[in-house]
C-alpha cells in the first residue's frame, strides 16, 4: 500500500514508507504546517489527489521550511533520497530552487509562482484573484457599513492582486465599498493576524478576509465579533458557521498530475503554467447561509462570464489609490503585468510598505 514520506525539521523525526511499485519519487516542501486549513494545507491537498491518481507515484514532504538557505539544503537532502521531481510551494523558495537546479539538471522542479525558469524549473500557480473578485460581489452586496477589512502577509504581486481583486468585485456592485488592509509582515502570526482582525472590525468593516497563510485566525475572531468572513487558501467554512460568506480556494491535484507525467514522459517545459476558473485550478467554495438569494445569483451569473471570456477582471479603467489611470478603458492587463503588480487601487485604504 503506498504511503507518503512524512519528513519534518531537522529536529522532527523523519518518517519513511516505501512503495514497492513507485517509480517516480517526488518531493514537496511547505513553509508552514500542512495542517493550517491555508496554503500549506491546499499544497499538502494536491499531494494526496497525485498519490491517489498515480500509482506509479511514492510522495515525502517537509513542512516549516523557512524561506531562505536551509530550503536549498532540504531540496539536496531530497535529491539525495531519490526524489526526482521536487514542488517548493513557497513564494520565497524560487531564487533558492534556481540554485539548486542548476546544480541538479537531472531533477525537475515545479516552483509555486514567479516568472523566472530555467531548463529543470518551472512554475505553476492560478488566477485565484478571480475567485477573490468574486468573493468581493459577494461581501459588496452584504455589507451594512461598507467597510471590508484585508488581513495581509506581505504586499508581494500575488497579495496585492488578491486585494486589489476583492475591492473591484466588491465595488461593481456597491460603489461605496472600501477594503482596509492591514499588513502582519509575516505568512504566519496568529497573534498579529487576530489583532488586526480585532482592529479594522473597531474601525467598522463587518466584512473580513486576507492573504496570510492560514484563514482560521481571522474568521475565527470574524465569527467570534459577529461579522462575515471570506476564506482563503482552503474552505474554512466549519470555523465560522454563521458569518461565512464564501472563500477563494485552490485545487492544485490535476495541476500537479499533469507536472509529473510530463516529467515522466519527457515533455516538460521551463513554462509558466497556469489554471484559473475555467480549469477548475482556482475555485469559489461553497456559499454560507449569510449570503442572499440575489448576490449568489450575481456572483454566479459573474462567474459564468468570467469563465467564458465575456468578463475580464483586470479590464480597464483601473485607477491607483489616487485616481490616477493605471489602465484605461478598453485595455486589458496582460498575465505578465498582473504577475508584477505593484499598486493598489482606488477604494483601498493602506499604503505599500
Amino acid at each position: 500500500m503506498k504511503k507518503a514520506i512524512k519528513s519534518l525539521l531537522a529536529s522532527t523525526l523523519l518518517a519513511v514508507s516505501v512503495s514497492a511499485a513507485a517509480e517516480t519519487k517526488v518531493g514537496y516542501i511547505y513553509v508552514g504546517p500542512k495542517s493550517d486549513y491555508g496554503y500549506n494545507y491546499a499544497q499538502d491537498q494536491g499531494r494526496l489527489y497525485l498519490e491517489e491518481n498515480m500509482d506509479d507515484v511514492e510522495t515525502l514532504y517537509f513542512e516549516n521550511i523557512p524561506e531562505n538557505a536551509d530550503v536549498q539544503r532540504v531540496m539536496e537532502r531530497m535529491i539525495r533520497s531519490g526524489v526526482e521531481v521536487i514542488f517548493p510551494t513557497s513564494y520565497g523558495y524560487l531564487d533558492h530552487a534556481l540554485k539548486v537546479a542548476e546544480k541538479y539538471p537531472d531533477v525537475r522542479f515545479a516552483h509555486s509562482g514567479g516568472l523566472k525558469t530555467s531548463d529543470n524549473l518551472m512554475t505553476y500557480f492560478a488566477e485565484i484573484d478571480q475567485a477573490m473578485y468574486l468573493a468581493g460581489i459577494a461581501a459588496g452586496m452584504t455589507t451594512k457599513t461598507d467597510k471590508l477589512g484585508f488581513i495581509a502577509a506581505h504586499p508581494i504581486p500575488q497579495v496585492l492582486r488578491n486585494i486589489n481583486a476583492f475591492n473591484r468585485g466588491a465595488r461593481s456592485v456597491n460603489p461605496d465599498v472600501t477594503t482596509a488592509v492591514i499588513w502582519t509582515s509575516g505568512w504566519s502570526d496568529p497573534s498579529k493576524e487576530s489583532e488586526a482582525a480585532s482592529a479594522l472590525i473597531d474601525d467598522g468593516a463587518d466584512v473580513l478576509t486576507g492573504h496570510v497563510d492560514s484563514p482560521i485566525n481571522y474568521v475565527q475572531v470574524a465569527e467570534e465579533r459577529g461579522v462575515y468572513s471570506v476564506g482563503y487558501h482552503a474552505d474554512a467554512s466549519k470555523f465560522a458557521p454563521k458569518g461565512w460568506l464564501t472563500g477563494a480556494i485552490w485545487n492544485w491535484g490535476p495541476m500537479m498530475v499533469g507536472i509529473v507525467k510530463s516529467t515522466q514522459d519527457g515533455t516538460f517545459k521551463p513554462q509558466h503554467l497556469r489554471g484559473d476558473l475555467l480549469t477548475n485550478a482556482a475555485q469559489l467554495s461553497d456559499f454560507g447561509d449569510a449570503v442572499s438569494d440575489e448576490a449568489i445569483a450575481e456572483v454566479t451569473d459573474r462567474q459564468r462570464m468570467i469563465r467564458e471570456g465575456d468578463y475580464q477582471v483586470w479590464a480597464g479603467p483601473i485607477f491607483d489609490q489616487d485616481g490616477t489611470v493605471l489602465v484605461a478603458e478598453g485595455e486589458t492587463m496582460t498575465l505578465e503585468e498582473t504577475e508584477k503588480m505593484d499598486f493598489l487601487v482606488e477604494g483601498v485604504i493602506g499604503r505599500l510598505r
